[in-house]
């Protein structure tokens, strides 16, 4: 007499075969998901994003910070290379020097290629090139020549950037040098629609 199989016996048996089409169910959704998540990134881009600028020393006891804009074109051919150019306006802020006050505006437009790493959902990346950046400059209290200032620099800047769909949001950092002082550093938050 064959002995009668215990029901806790079965349970794991047809537990496992209810939870291995659920789960290749769930993970085939998931890859599908991610697949058309990173083909949407790839085509030509559209942004802004807002920038909080920092140049230190750019004159005796002057530091400019300020927050601002930037905005942001570009095209990505392949999942982890892009190229992308920027037009940052490094805003305005001024000091007083004793009799005389300074107030000073800059902008830049920069060039880079991007090297990105694909990750389901979000994208790490590192970017270089060349800035072009240009400073203005105002006094009262006393006239200067020649307080405008411009030139060409390597730039370069990392990023984390979340996507849904054609839209990204990103958080980046970016740095190039500034003639006379420690150089420009950036912070900003934006967001991106890939056109496809």
């Amino acid at each position: 007499m064959n002995p009668r199989p215990r029901p806790l016996a079965l349970a794991p048996r047809r537990l496992h075969r209810l939870a291995l089409p659920g789960f290749l169910l769930i993970a085939a959704g998931l890859l599908l998901a991610a697949g058309s998540a990173r083909a949407a990134d790839n085509g030509f881009y559209l942004g802004a994003g807002l920038t909080q600028s920092k140049i230190d020393d750019v004159g005796p006891s002057i530091d400019f910070k300020d927050n601002s804009f930037k905005l942001i074109a570009g095209f990505r051919p392949l999942d982890a290379f892009a190229i992308e150019f920027n037009y940052i306006d490094l805003g305005r802020d001024g000091a007083n020097l004793g009799p005389i006050s300074v107030d000073v505006d800059g902008k830049a437009y920069a060039a880079f290629a991007v090297g990105l790493l694909p990750l389901p959902l979000v994208d790490l990346y590192a970017k270089a090139g060349v800035a072009r950046w240009e400073s203005k400059a105002r006094t009262t209290g006393i006239s200067l020549d020649n307080l405008d200032d411009s030139g060409t620099e390597f730039a370069y800047g990392a990023g984390v950037q979340a996507r849904l769909g054609s839209l990204a949001a990103r958080l980046e950092y970016e740095r190039f040098d500034i003639a006379d002082t420690d150089g420009a550093e950036l912070i900003s938050l934006g967001v991106t629609w890939t056109f496809l």
